[in-house]
Formats: C-alpha cells, sequence, structure tokens
C-alpha cells in the first residue's frame, strides 16, 4: 500500500511539473569594495566608481520558464551605466543580455554585447555540483530548502575582485592600471534556495538543477532574492529564445573579452589616467 502510495505521489509531481510554467522576479544586490591606493585613484574617483557599481549591480530580472525551458533577462531601465577610467569602462562596456537554459537538451545560450558588438554565447550547461543541507525556511507563501555548491571564478567576474594587500603592491610612481590593483580569488562559494512547491529544476542567471525553483541565491558577493511568482499564467508563457549576435562559445567569448581587457590595461599605462576608447571588430 505504501509503495503504491508513493508511486502515485510521484507520478502526481511528475505530471504537475510538466504542466508548470510562471514567470518570477528577482532583485539582485551585489557588495563591491574596490577601493584603491595609488597616485592615479582619488577619493573622488573612488567614490564615484563605488557608485557607478552600485547602481550598475541593483537590478530587477524576469525569469520567464516553463517545466524544461527558462529565460532570464533583466528589466529595461532608462538609466545608463557611465564610464570613468579602467573598470568602470570596462563594466559600462559591458551589456548583458537574454540568458536561455534548456535542461532536457542542455543547452545554454546568451545574448551579450562588449564595446558595441553583439555576441551569442552558444554553449552546454555549466554542470553544478550541489550539495542537499537538511535546512529550510520561509520565503513568502514557499517552504524553501538550502543547497551549496562551490565553483571556481572567472578572470572576467569584476565584481568578485579584492583589493591588494599592502605587502602585495608596487609602490612604485609607474603608473598603473586600476585593475592591477586588484587580485582575483580562486573560488567563490554558493548558497541556494529551493522549493520543492514548484518543482522545476531552474533558476536565475545560469543557476540550476535542484529538486525545486531556486527562490534565493548568493554567489559570491552577489544575492538575488526573487519578490514576485506568477504560477500558470493565463496568458501562454512564451519562451523567446536568444538568437542575435556573432555565435561563439563561452571559452572563445572569455578569450576576447580578456584579449580586450588586458588592451586597455596597455593603453592606460601608455596614456595614464583618463577615459580612451577600444573598438572591436569580427
Amino acid at each position: 500500500m505504501t509503495r503504491i502510495l508513493t508511486f502515485l505521489l510521484f507520478t502526481s509531481i511528475v505530471a504537475t511539473s510538466q504542466n508548470l510554467s510562471g514567470v518570477a522576479t528577482y532583485q539582485t544586490k551585489t557588495s563591491v569594495d574596490l577601493k584603491m591606493e595609488s597616485k592615479q585613484i582619488t577619493p573622488e574617483m573612488q567614490e564615484q566608481i563605488q557608485a557607478m557599481l552600485k547602481k550598475q549591480f541593483e537590478k530587477t530580472y524576469t525569469l520567464t520558464f516553463t517545466a524544461t525551458e527558462s529565460v532570464y533577462q533583466e528589466e529595461q531601465s532608462l538609466d545608463a551605466a557611465g564610464s570613468s577610467g579602467g573598470i568602470s569602462m570596462v563594466m559600462g562596456s559591458f551589456t548583458g543580455g537574454k540568458r536561455y537554459k534548456n535542461i532536457e537538451d542542455n543547452v545554454y545560450k546568451e545574448e551579450t554585447e562588449f564595446f558595441g558588438k553583439p555576441f551569442l554565447i552558444e554553449d552546454e550547461l555549466e554542470n553544478i555540483e550541489w550539495e542537499l543541507v537538511n535546512e529550510s525556511k520561509q520565503i513568502g507563501q514557499y517552504i524553501v530548502f538550502k543547497a551549496i555548491a562551490t565553483q571556481k571564478i572567472d578572470s572576467l567576474e569584476f565584481t568578485e575582485y579584492e583589493r591588494k594587500k599592502a605587502e602585495e603592491k608596487d609602490d612604485s610612481d609607474t603608473i598603473v592600471s586600476p585593475i592591477d590593483e586588484l587580485k582575483l580569488p580562486k573560488e567563490k562559494k554558493i548558497i541556494a534556495w529551493y522549493t520543492p512547491q514548484i518543482p522545476v529544476k531552474t533558476g536565475p542567471d545560469q543557476y540550476w538543477g535542484l529538486p525545486g525553483l531556486i527562490l534565493e541565491l548568493q554567489s559570491g558577493k552577489t544575492t538575488m532574492l526573487c519578490s514576485k511568482i506568477i504560477l500558470n499564467p493565463k496568458e501562454t508563457v512564451e519562451i523567446d529564445v536568444p538568437t542575435k549576435g556573432k555565435s561563439v562559445s563561452r571559452d572563445e567569448y572569455k578569450k576576447i573579452m580578456m584579449d580586450k581587457v588586458n588592451e586597455m590595461q596597455d593603453m592606460y599605462k601608455s596614456r595614464g589616467s583618463g577615459n580612451f576608447e577600444i573598438k572591436i571588430g569580427y
């Protein structure tokens, strides 16, 4: 009898997830401390960079999902980040677009723009080795459970940089790029809170693979919190698969970005502090 009830419950959950769709809204915040001790970086410049980054990383996103597909994208804003100097120039010249996940086919696609050039990143989903934790709490009307993972930090994740220690810095009068003033940790901890009450294996950004929708996630210095969910809306949920931009793999795109970051640092050192322009072509 117990086996029959278990089978019926499992069948019910599977059937529910197959017919499930919805739209979730996430508020994201990133804690960034990029204070730099340099003759080229004045306190006023540091304040401008901090204010720009704070504005850059406090955003609202929507996750449109079905049982197997999802698209994560930023809600449009009229505000645009400015650029002043090395780091702010990089951030102001990078625009993230729609991020698509297909769990059934193991497909990831992302529209992005770098220095005015559109790219379409097409690759497999990144595997995340989650550890389920016996800990729960409530977010809104949903009971959520904790999961943790560790990820290597990408060299392009500027928000994860930390200021170098005094003994690690070069105190000479040589002009250095603001990026040279920073160091990048090797790993970051991921903490996710998911709810089996919404049995889809997706979540915000590139995160996925848990037995329920991820409602809250902390990735290094970034926190994503779901503030609103509409399940099975009256209007049919349509997944808008990204198609714009030059098709590149994840590794190819990283190389393009790193080449331009290195070029930017060289130009910064040759010209001193200030604004400059980098153009890229295919």
